[in-house]
């Protein structure tokens, strides 16, 4: 079954989309191990990748300047994905990034088949962990998520300009 189901800013889904909605932890499920050749092994990795593609295609990186900011955002948008792939989705089984016209297109696959979440917090109560996902929704200007058999493709656009 491939199903693509895009995910709003909110962190809701529109009309009709699946809500087999993951806990915090992807519980019971093994660490995916069978990843495709060039997938990094950890989030340090695949910011390396990002960081050569963006140096190579969009901008030198001096540490000043509005291009930095927007790099910034790409690789934390990129942090964010691969650690959630790695903690919650039973390993990173696929990743590529590429620029398009529209920006950065960040495509990362794992191996759980449950969507990710976003946990409502109390505003009063420091809490640990959970920001990744609505950090990813606010910083990507698309971001869809397609179930596939034995897992799913997180797909987010990172606007470069």
């Amino acid at each position: 079954m491939n199903a693509e189901r895009e995910v709003l800013r909110d962190g809701g889904s529109p009309a009709g989309g699946p809500d087999d909605a993951a806990g915090p932890a992807a519980q019971g499920e093994r660490p995916h191990t069978d990843r495709e050749p060039g997938v990094p092994r950890n989030a340090a990795a695949a910011r390396d990748v990002v960081t050569r593609l963006l140096e190579s295609q969009f901008c030198v990186l001096d540490g000043e300047g509005p291009a930095d900011v927007v790099v910034a955002d790409a690789l934390l948008v990129t942090s964010e994905l691969v650690t959630n792939a790695v903690r919650h989705g039973g390993g990173l089984t696929g990743f590529r990034a590429e620029i398009t016209d529209d920006g950065l297109l960040l495509t990362v696959a794992d191996a759980s088949t449950r969507a990710p979440v976003t946990v409502e917090r109390d505003p009063g109560t420091a809490s640990i962990g959970g920001y990744g996902w609505p950090l990813v929704l606010r910083l990507a200007r698309r971001v869809a998520v397609t179930h596939l058999p034995g897992g799913k493709h997180i797909v987010a656009l990172v606007a470069l300009t």
